[in-house]
């Protein structure tokens, strides 16, 4: 019973927050700003004390968490229950989402000060982290879709959250349907798995325990269909370009999503899914190029942005190609490792930006926020902080996450994907000291507004875990245990490589990223060099996969539609319609020369009746003698 209650809370404290929000919004329109600060905070950080109750009892003492919540289906043998389920994965997930959803949350009150729709606001980022919670938490995979839809469908609303500007509405709508291309895939698998399995029960161990009946191939459709919905989720190539379009929404919401929850969706689901992957090697080699390309595809055109918040868009889409490298190499513990990091030092990154932001009026281009040191000391030590952990600088966290994907992967015997993992490596470090050296390290001076400590303390306590987290998975390289590892014991193909190419390997990447930097510092430290960049390229155009998209798909699906309407919706439907209709016209008015409401008329028409009634008669007599 305490097991259930705990769980339910955990889920249920974000929507119950987001509920009395809507409700006092709705009712009340000069309702005190404090009052959804309190409820906001009180909702998330309650489910963040429960999830770090919930994960501190499955790293210690082995506890599986359940939770019956109803029974939807019932018939026979067969149920489906709407169930929740903290299982090390699930407790491993919460143990990050919820608390950086608490951190996100008390920055955004500052950040969200005196804003006319501060109380909408919240009430949609409490729904976002129930869904969240409800994604992954879910006993089966329909629990698991119903919290991917509502992710999708709350962040459409944070996304075009200030929709008085059409083009970010546009932004919230891209990112909605492209995530709807994914949805399909992911709901096309579950069906053909329902259809497969689902007389066994559809629970995620129902189905691991008899996916050896499914037919090879109905096993690569199923998950190649899955990672369609991932490649949406997760902003991975070629359903991506919502990504960087986001970044309409508040900065909050960008570091939400960015940080430790929808994007990481398509990731979890993946290792979720292990057991189908472990039995689909062509899917999941073709998951790691997928990610390889999309990481270096991400950190090329970064290398070339000038907008702060979407410098760091590109980057997410490039780390979370690291982690589908994993991923594919059956790596699953490294990915979600690197994915725990991450939500560190990409929350600290966006935050940074927002702070930035709002100190230096509403400035997003790095070309006009140089020489911001001296006036925003903390904002220069925590960003510099998350730019050298993504980095993967030893010893900050990201270098023990990303040195385990890179061993796995030359490991691997996958040299190619190695390749681009490591340029894509290279490329990171350079766009954002890049960023760093252009907005630092400059000798013009601006002046800046004094930031909350609202929004501080929350990217000190991020920074923190940004250095240290790597902790956690320490290898036995550096005495470690690999704690996570060994807590979420999932089906991990073994690393064979020795301690010696593991060192050679670590030297040669941090090396090379060292002599970046000081290149990326040469070229653009207390220099101009930035003006001197063209904006027309090709790199700093996206290579045009925008208009592409739109030329393609967009006006050719437009066109399409403008051609039903015209001629086959006009033309030959509404016709059809409209001459039946005039038939129905002209017989209308023939009959109303018969049924005329004059009684002479009927008596004449009954006369006629009985006559030809006689004449029947009398002829069928005749015939009969």
């Amino acid at each position: 019973m305490k097991e259930e209650m705990t769980l339910n809370l955990l889920l249920l404290c974000p929507l119950i927050s987001a509920s009395f929000i809507f409700l006092l919004n709705i009712v009340f329109k000069n309702i005190r700003q404090s009052i959804y600060s309190f409820l906001a905070l009180a909702g998330s950080g309650t489910s963040a004390i429960l999830a770090l109750y919930v994960s501190y009892e499955s790293y210690f003492n082995h506890k599986i968490f359940n939770s019956l919540l109803f029974t939807w289906l019932d018939i026979g043998d067969f149920n489906i229950n709407i169930a929740l389920k903290a299982d090390a994965l699930g407790a491993f997930m919460v143990l990050f989402v919820a608390p950086v959803s608490f951190l996100i949350h008390v920055y955004a009150v500052a950040y969200m000060d005196g804003d006319k729709s501060y109380g909408r606001f919240f009430a949609y980022f409490n729904l976002f982290i129930f869904f969240m919670f409800m994604l992954v938490l879910g006993s089966n995979p329909i629990i698991m879709f119903l919290g991917w839809e509502g992710v999708g469908l709350t962040s459409y609303a944070l996304i075009s959250f200030y929709f008085h500007d059409i083009q970010n509405t546009y932004a919230g709508n891209k990112a909605f349907i492209l995530n709807r291309i994914g949805d399909f895939g992911f709901l096309s698998a579950l069906m053909i798995l329902f259809v497969e399995v689902g007389s066994y029960g559809f629970s995620f161990t129902d189905i691991f325990l008899h996916i050896n009946n499914i037919n090879p191939s109905t096993l690569d459709l199923i998950a190649i269909l899955l990672f369609v919905g991932a490649m949406g989720k997760s902003a991975q190539i070629p359903l991506y370009v919502w990504l960087p379009d986001a970044m309409a929404g508040p900065t909050p919401v960008s570091a939400l999503i960015h940080a430790a929850t929808m994007v990481t969706a398509g990731v979890y689901m993946v290792a979720r899914f292990a057991p189908i992957y472990n039995m689909s090697l062509d899917v999941s080699l073709f998951i790691s190029y997928i990610g390889a390309i999309s990481a270096l595809f991400a950190a090329v055109i970064a290398s070339r942005q000038y907008d702060i918040k979407k410098i760091l868009a590109y980057s997410t889409m490039s780390q979370l190609g690291f982690m589908f490298m994993a991923l594919g190499i059956h790596a699953y513990t490294s990915a979600l490792f690197h994915m725990f990091t991450h939500a560190f030092f990409k929350a600290l990154l966006f935050m940074s930006a927002g702070a930035i932001i709002v100190a230096f009026s509403h400035k997003q281009d790095i070309r006009e926020l140089r020489g911001l040191r001296y006036s925003a000391p903390v904002i220069f030590i925590m960003m510099l902080t998350a730019t050298i952990t993504i980095s993967a600088i030893p010893p900050f966290s990201a270098f023990i996450s990303k040195d385990s994907i890179m061993s796995f992967l030359f490991a691997s015997g996958h040299y190619d994907i190695f390749i681009l993992a490591f340029i894509a490596s290279l490329f990171t470090a350079y766009y954002m000291f890049r960023m760093i050296f252009v907005m630092f390290f400059s000798n013009y001076f601006l002046e800046a507004k004094k930031s909350s400590w609202f929004m501080l303390y929350p990217m000190i306590i991020l920074s923190l875990f940004s250095i240290f987290a790597g902790l956690l998975n320490l290898p036995e390289l550096f005495t470690g245990n690999l704690n996570i590892s060994t807590w979420l014991n999932l089906e991990d193909k073994p690393l064979e490589i020795s301690h010696t190419v593991e060192i050679i390997l670590m030297l040669i990447n941090t090396i090379a990223i060292l002599a970046v930097i000081f290149y990326t510092y040469k070229k653009y430290a207390y220099t101009d060099k930035i003006l001197d960049e063209s904006e027309v390229n090709i790199i700093a155009n996206k290579f045009y996969i925008d208009e592409i998209y739109d030329y393609v798909f967009v006006k050719s699906l437009k066109h399409f539609a403008v051609y039903i309407d015209t001629k086959i919706s006009y033309k030959l439907i509404d016709r059809s319609i409209n001459i039946l209709a005039l038939s129905y016209a002209k017989a209308g008015r023939l009959f109303s020369y018969i049924e005329n409401g004059n009684i002479r008329f009927y008596a004449l028409y009954m006369l006629v009746g009985l006559m030809f009634g006689f004449v029947y008669l009398y002829v069928l007599l005749r015939l009969s003698l």
